[in-house]
């Protein structure tokens, strides 16, 4: 089954796809943590891991809020029970683990899941065009083609897996602008002198939409049911 959404933020898709109010949900590799507490807005109680440990202690040293807890841990090697949890999510994370670590990420997240419990995967398409201006200085293709297969394995040992698409914008004041938050991702290894190119700045003016700079991507989100 496949479906696509229209342009949405992430939040606003996964609300389409799932009832979060009293589930207990696990956000694997979930950077600053603006997912963890929008799903908490909408009544889940989430625990997001960081394995990057500037981000992490980041997320510590971060205002409390209800229904958020934050830790350091990496994707294959979740500090939780079997068992325990309805949903894990891995919002475009899952390209950021080791390849080698991919099969073993996916297992962990299966291990914490309840029965029909559901493990949700997003993962940008490298082919949009937010993608394409990131690729002359932080080419992901490789990563991301083998999330998708390390996704396609893992979905036989589930009871059913659906894919649906969506399209995020990614908005800018300003090449300085996207130069800054490009920079701020401390998970990322990417330097100023890399995003200074001129084909990078060709780029991004062709993103010009009105006073601003609009770029679209692609996002597929795999909802993967435990037995």
């Amino acid at each position: 089954m496949h479906s696509n959404l229209g342009i949405l933020r992430d939040i606003d898709a996964l609300q389409l796809l799932h009832t979060w109010t009293g589930r207990e949900v696990l956000d694997v590799g979930c950077g600053p943590g603006h997912l963890s507490r929008a799903l908490a807005e909408l009544g889940a109680t989430v625990r997001g891991f960081e394995p990057d440990p500037i981000q992490a202690e980041k997320n510590a040293l971060a205002p409390a809020h209800e229904g958020v807890s934050f830790a350091l841990a990496p994707a294959q090697e979740l500090p939780v029970a079997d068992s325990s949890v309805d949903v894990v999510i891995l919002s475009r994370s899952l390209h950021h683990v080791p390849i080698e670590l991919m099969d073993q990420a996916l297992a962990e997240a299966r291990r914490a899941l309840r029965s029909g419990g559901l493990l949700i995967v997003l993962e940008p398409d490298i082919h949009g065009q937010f993608s394409q201006l990131l690729r002359p200085f932080h080419d992901e293709t490789r990563v991301r083609a083998e999330a998708i297969a390390a996704l396609d394995r893992a979905a036989a040992s589930f009871r059913s897996s659906v894919e649906h698409w969506y399209t995020v914008e990614a908005r800018f004041d300003s090449f300085a602008d996207f130069k800054a938050k490009m920079l701020a991702k401390s998970f990322n290894e990417i330097v100023a002198e890399r995003i200074d190119q001129p084909e990078v700045a060709a780029a991004f003016e062709a993103g010009l939409d009105g006073a601003g700079y609009r770029f679209t991507n692609p996002i597929r989100v795999r909802l993967l049911t435990e037995r």
